[in-house]
């Protein structure tokens, strides 16, 4: 019985570490709908929920594209927002200091229609 308390204890424990060392931004675009595409490869339509587990400092490129309007092009950086969570966490331990910042939680860009020759 003792065993398995300990062993729900450590498996909650790495849980919430796991869950703590993720960051989720939505990608919203005006107007919405664009295509978002994540190091080059299609992730779905804005309003776009993302999350990642990525270190300190680490940059994604991020493209929107909508029919009518210019390709966006951005990269997302996880350095916007301090994660106090991961800093407590890193007292006690050293590896929660690799996730100390997090995204914003919303980015919203504004798409430019394309010039078009008539």
């Amino acid at each position: 019985m003792k065993n398995s308390i300990k062993k729900s204890i450590v498996l909650i424990t790495l849980a919430a570490f796991v869950a703590g060392c993720s960051s989720t931004t939505v990608i919203h675009s005006k107007p919405e709908g664009a295509k978002v595409y994540l190091d080059s490869v299609y992730v779905g339509k804005t309003p776009y929920k993302h999350s990642d587990m990525k270190l300190v400092g680490a940059t994604t490129p991020l493209e929107l594209k909508l029919a009518g309007y210019q390709t966006f092009e951005t990269h997302l950086s996880k350095d916007e927002k301090i994660d106090v969570g991961a800093i407590v966490g890193g007292c006690f331990f050293l590896f929660p200091f690799l996730w100390t910042m997090q995204y914003e939680p919303e980015h919203t860009y504004e798409l430019v229609p394309a010039i078009t020759n008539r």
